[in-house]
């Protein structure tokens, strides 16, 4: 298949690629960086939440690597294949053109529906000279100290910061050392394979090409199930598969993030571990996945998530074995990306109480079953607990939606999602006859909302606040009318949206999501635009009618992504540079969820 790519010269800035310059790969169970000169910069294996075997992207020196380029690189470009998360890298360098083929390989035959694991354990990296010749480095260095054996024309290499991953590198080609040249000729080509969890090459490297094939051909049998046919079809196809690349298949945990630690300010402290599943991203994931022809991925997760719940009262975020992650710790080793210290293993947030985690889960399994899924009496005795907690809990203090490292708060977004807790359930009791006290969710829903709309509203601010009492302005608020909370052409919502949309603008349709001082979080540092939010702002345009704005708004965000469609968490509204963990869960949901909104509103008009 002919792919056309863009080449453009490399711009590093203090010696560092920008996020904006990378491509994921996954397989289901770990996930990579491929940096645009043909780096790999990241590689979490066997897991999303494993110690990383590469780490360049946060210390360019004593991170670890899989190089491949041409000696005397000068520009390059990347794109995905179709449908697929196999990815194409072109460099050029002063004498000729390679391009690399890079996955992680899944296995032939595997449907992605299935909550099995799919993945081979192996990253392929197929060049090809396609003009010229190149001298190519090859350069294989994961991060601290490495022990290397030779065994014939494979090396093997285990690191003393994980023992247990047992890396085999093998090439199609001799390879002098792990680090070394080679010089190739138009038309030549050259396999390479590494290996983890002491899988050993017993197949002949001559057949990558087709190992390539049959991942490819994986991902398409999923993407074809895709039933959106709205406005930028290709980018919501690209961020499901980029979700679905987050998705631990074996179980249905998804993560927010496949990094750590990429700044949310460059050279600031806003840097975190999003190795995790977090209840709240997740269940967004599943759901837009749900509305765009993935109702498997939805199914997976209220199993997992319930599973791993006890006693209906769920945590914040849990490690994808359903554990909550070792307490948070500074790497102090890694310098960090440019130089953005700390680096951070593990998320403090763990620890935290959250209120809407309550709301997210019971929604989830709400939406769930409107599509046809079972809910037995084990897992609604869960979910019947956790509405009782909900109703006792609405008004208390907590970190709310944007994990504040303060002290709790009564947030506003907290006390609603408790609203989507009752609301869901007694519709769910009513629906399918479960055991429940309806009445009193219902009587407890028409409480918050009454708090939501008198305690959180200022009048001097003409918005509703991010408390349930004084406070500052909170993009979250733009949350309540998707979630069924407040209905969007309410005077005071359609007020609140106007402000968020002013006060909190960032330009060109960005939006921050609330300002530190006002706001405080117990943080010094600035941030980014939030990605979330301004998608959240198009659906509250939606609600309200104004189809047109909403429609340029998705058009201007769609734009935002990079060469490969991907999304970070945040953007820099003053030089348009990706900020914050890379590609970002919610970012994805994001444009899935607007473009579904939009596609609804254009059809409901014709």
């Amino acid at each position: 298949m002919t792919i056309s790519i863009e080449v453009r010269p490399l711009q590093p800035r203090d010696g560092y690629l920008p996020i904006e310059d990378h491509g994921l790969i996954g397989d289901g169970a770990g996930s990579g960086l491929v940096a645009r000169d043909g780096t790999v910069s990241w590689l979490c294996v066997p897991r999303l939440d494993s110690d990383p075997v590469f780490c360049s992207l946060l210390d360019r020196n004593r991170g670890g690597h899989f190089r491949l380029r041409p000696h005397g690189l000068r520009a390059a470009g990347h794109a995905y294949i179709p449908d697929t998360g196999v990815l194409v890298t072109e460099l050029h360098g002063p004498d000729g053109i390679v391009r690399i083929t890079d996955a992680m390989a899944l296995r032939s035959g595997s449907d992605l529906r299935e909550e099995l694991d799919p993945s081979r354990g192996e990253l392929l990296r197929n060049v090809e000279v396609v003009h010229g010749r190149v001298r190519l480095e090859v350069d294989v260095s994961p991060r601290g100290e490495v022990s290397v054996e030779r065994h014939g024309n494979a090396f093997r290499l285990r690191t003393a910061r994980a023992p247990e991953v047992d890396l085999r590198l093998a090439s199609s080609r001799p390879l002098e050392s792990v680090a070394t040249t080679l010089d190739l000729n138009e038309g030549e080509r050259m396999a390479l394979s590494l290996r983890w969890s002491g899988c050993t090459h017993r197949r002949e490297l001559k057949d990558v090409t087709a190992r390539l094939d049959d991942t490819a051909a994986v991902w398409r049998s999923w993407t074809d199930r895709m039933t959106y046919d709205g406005a930028h079809r290709g980018a919501v196809k690209r961020s499901a598969i980029t979700l679905k690349m987050l998705d631990h298949m074996a179980n249905g945990a998804i993560v927010a993030a496949p990094t750590s630690s990429l700044p949310e300010h460059v050279g600031g402290e806003r840097n975190w571990d999003y190795r995790y599943a977090w209840v709240r991203d997740a269940a967004f994931s599943v759901y837009a996945l749900q509305r765009i022809g993935y109702p498997h991925e939805g199914h997976g997760f209220v199993a997992w998530i319930l599973d791993v719940v006890e006693n209906g009262r769920p945590k914040v975020l849990y490690d994808l074995d359903g554990s909550v992650p070792d307490s948070e710790r500074l790497d102090p080793d890694l310098e960090g990306y440019r130089g953005s210290r700390p680096v951070r293993w593990g998320n403090a947030a763990a620890h935290q109480t959250q209120h809407d985690v309550y709301g997210e889960i019971i929604d989830c399994a709400y939406q769930w079953s409107r599509a046809g899924g079972d809910i037995n009496p084990e897992l609604w005795d869960e979910l019947r607990m956790m509405a009782d907690t909900a109703a006792q809990k609405w008004g208390e203090a907590d970190r709310g939606i944007w994990e504040v490292r303060t002290a709790g708060r009564p947030f506003t977004y907290s006390a609603a999602m408790c609203h989507v807790a009752v609301d869901r359930a007694a519709r769910l009791a009513e629906a399918h006859g479960y055991e429940g006290d309806v009445d009193a969710w219902r009587k407890t829903g028409n409480e918050i909302r009454t708090a939501i709309l008198e305690r959180a509203w200022d009048e001097d601010a003409g918005s509703l606040v991010e408390h349930l009492g004084p406070g500052g302005l909170d993009a979250s608020l733009l949350a309540l009318p998707l979630r069924r909370v407040i209905e969007p052409t309410h005077p005071k919502m359609v007020a609140t949206v106007n402000a968020v949309a002013s006060k909190l603008g960032a330009g060109n349709g960005l939006l921050f999501r609330y300002l530190p001082h006002e706001s405080p979080d117990g943080l010094t540092s600035d941030e980014g635009a939030f990605l979330l939010c301004s998608f959240w702002l198009a659906d509250n345009l939606v609600l309200q009618g104004r189809i047109d704005d909403a429609g340029e708004l998705f058009d201007s965000l769609c734009g935002r992504g990079n060469s490969l469609g991907l999304l970070p968490e945040q953007i820099d509204p003053t030089s348009g540079e990706f900020l914050g963990n890379f590609p970002q869960a919610l970012s994805h949901v994001g444009l899935i969820s607007t473009g579904v909104n939009l596609a609804r509103a254009a059809k409901a008009s014709r």
